[in-house]
């Protein structure tokens, strides 16, 4: 058991009396931090936080995101385009030194060249100095890729076509059976890589609206049209009949005439 000079015991001298530190300390001798992080300015950045948060939610179901109709990987005539945020790596990929032979270089070399510096960052400029105007090896990177992020992101926004847009991704209702074997064994195989995996239009003319007769069809497919190749040779007589006689029957329904007609 302790003994000496200076210590003090709490009642039969059999625990030893401690000075414990105030919970609540004072903080009026730190200029600007007259509150405790926990809970005080931890319970403002929560409310904050959940203002946000709600906000947000409001702006979402006034505001939905606007859908498209269901993704076909065997459409081959869609556009994609992702989201605002990614818009300048889009853009970077139509550059000539960018695409084609040299995809490799703005699908991972320009990015992991961006991403890499991101990272090194903190030893590339360890100046302390905290006024921009005294980094100015600093500053002038975070400008000059501001700057870059900003063209091409306009300049992909600018040069988009956004009406074949809309019509491309537009939920189109229609008595199109999917199952159907025609569609199975020659329309998915010779059509949907040019009109879509609906038949709603791609590079090719939407087959859907126009009131085609099998005439018409059979013509189209047997001799071709425009960029259309000729199917002559291709396909048989009855192969190239069955497949106008398909595109003719095909026509725009009712949202429930659709779902009833695929089940």
């Amino acid at each position: 058991m302790k003994r000496g000079k200076g210590l003090t015991f709490v009642g039969d001298s059999r625990i030893q009396k401690y000075d414990k530190p105030k919970l609540n300390r004072d903080y009026s001798e730190f200029p600007g931090r007259t509150e405790e992080f926990y809970p005080d300015f931890l319970l403002k950045e929560w409310v904050t936080g959940a203002v946000f948060l709600i906000g947000f939610l409001c702006l979402t179901v006034a505001h939905p995101a606007p859908l498209e109709r269901v993704a076909d990987p065997t459409d081959t005539g869609y556009i994609p385009l992702p989201d605002w945020y990614f818009l300048f790596l889009y853009q970077i990929l139509k550059y000539t030194y960018a695409s084609g032979p040299f995809n490799i270089i703005g699908a991972m070399v320009i990015p992991g060249i961006g991403v890499g510096a991101l990272l090194l960052a903190p030893w590339l400029d360890n100046n302390k100095e905290r006024r921009w105007t005294k980094r100015p090896v600093a500053a002038a990177m975070m400008l000059i890729s501001f700057g870059i992020i900003f063209y091409t992101t306009w300049e992909s926004v600018a040069y988009h076509d956004w009406e074949t847009q809309n019509q491309q991704g537009q939920i189109v209702f229609s008595n199109l059976d999917t199952e159907d074997p025609v569609f199975q064994d020659l329309i998915r195989s010779n059509c949907t890589s040019c009109h879509g995996g609906e038949l709603t239009g791609g590079s090719g003319p939407n087959l859907i609206e126009p009131d085609l007769n099998a005439e018409t069809v059979n013509a189209f497919v047997t001799n071709g049209a425009g960029d259309m190749p000729a199917f002559e040779g291709q396909l048989t007589e009855e192969e190239i009949q069955q497949i106008s006689e398909f595109v003719a029957n095909l026509e725009l329904t009712s949202r429930d005439e659709a779902e009833n007609s695929s089940n």
